[in-house]
């Protein structure tokens, strides 16, 4: 049983070291919303929001989030007792889609659970990695020599990938210069849908550049034509964007729309179908990695647990916190140490909130009682 006697929304506004640019957007300040929830016997569970406030990475944004959470997912999850996390997939998929807001409160709830039985969110999940591997995600820079500067620096801190967003106009170019100057480093390239397959014999010139993978080249609905280019290119198809359930993981699988998959626990809907999804490219030999949503110290908590499942074999986006944030809002905060991250141990997410920092950021709260 997971009794819940209270939940919080604390609704987020933080402000990013540097603007990320990608090819749909340039992110400076994150609104986001940090779910509580309290058991009344002293345990809090956590989970966070990862919409942004303008629908360009999926239809979701903040206030959508806001309003599915008050209006019916909390009503949902308080309809009946709570028995396991796992039993809140099926309780909501009674709402269509909004997954991002459906896995703010799952992750709240299972960490909770984890808390409750005394052991960490990894366990939990079925963990078994006790270091994860980090990579990093690069925003488009103003300049190839930027890039360069960036990666250089990303490198020598120990990341062990590279991921550099792409569109048409900043792809060839600056591919060709990062390789001539990082000959051996594991780099993957992001174009967030900007292509189409009338751009086949471009896409075909990325061959060249030994890259890990190319992820999400077309469009952010398709598995069809994902299937036929990577049929055209050596290069493997990392799908982001088309992935939304196991369902979608399944039929990108059977077509051969790609070769790996970014997990997102919030574009999934949360970790129950995370882990479903991890654990059905496993059986089936499709690599997955987990992705970044440039989360606050909540979302990183639970990135590092998802990644602890051992088919999580390329390094995932969950990056130290000091590379986004002059302050977190958890304490310790997430630490890189030569490209690695230590899974916590402790109980549920393994971090503790930072509520003097967390205050200062919050913008707006509403409480429920029960």
């Amino acid at each position: 049983m997971v009794p819940i006697q209270k939940i919080t929304l604390h609704k987020l506004r933080m402000q990013m070291k540097n603007p990320f640019q990608t090819s749909f957007g340039t992110l400076q300040n994150k609104e986001l919303f940090i779910i509580e929830i309290e058991d009344g016997e002293g345990n809090h569970g956590y989970g966070e929001s990862v919409a942004f406030t303008e629908p360009w990475y999926t239809e979701e944004t903040v206030w959508t989030t806001e309003h599915m959470l008050i209006d019916f997912l909390i009503p949902l999850l308080m309809e009946k007792p709570i028995n396991h996390p796992r039993e809140i997939t099926e309780r909501f998929s009674v709402i269509r889609r909004n997954n991002m807001a459906k896995a703010s409160i799952e992750g709240a709830v299972w960490d909770l659970y984890a808390k409750r039985k005394g052991i960490s969110l990894s366990e939990a999940l079925g963990g078994s990695q006790q270091t994860i591997d980090v990579g990093i995600s690069l925003g488009i820079a103003p300049t190839t020599e930027e890039l360069l500067s960036r990666v250089q620096e990303k490198l020598d801190a120990g990341y062990k990938r590279v991921k550099l967003k792409i569109k048409p106009g900043f792809d060839i170019e600056p591919l060709t210069e990062v390789r001539k100057k990082f000959p051996t480093a594991q780099l993957m390239a992001d174009a967030n849908s900007a292509y189409t397959l009338d751009d086949l014999t471009h896409l075909k010139r990325l061959d060249a550049f030994n890259l890990m993978m190319i992820e999400q080249p077309l469009g952010h609905d398709d598995i069809v034509d994902h299937a036929f280019l990577q049929q055209a290119i050596h290069t493997p198809i990392c799908l982001d964007e088309s992935i939304n359930s196991f369902e979608d993981a399944r039929k990108a699988i059977e077509l051969g729309s790609c070769k790996v998959i970014n997990i997102k626990i919030g574009r999934v809907g949360g970790l129950t179908e995370a882990k479903r999804i991890h654990d059905y490219c496993a059986e089936k030999g499709i690599t997955v990695w987990c992705g970044g949503m440039l989360e606050a110290g909540v979302g990183r908590a639970h990135n590092i647990a998802l990644t602890s499942l051992p088919n999580f074999t390329v390094p995932g986006d969950t990056a130290a916190s000091a590379l986004y944030w002059d302050q977190d809002i958890i304490k310790p905060e997430v630490m890189v140490d030569n490209g690695e991250i230590t899974v916590p141990t402790g109980r549920g997410i393994g971090y503790d909130i930072d509520h003097e920092a967390m205050e200062k950021f919050t913008i707006a709260k509403k409480v429920f009682e029960f």
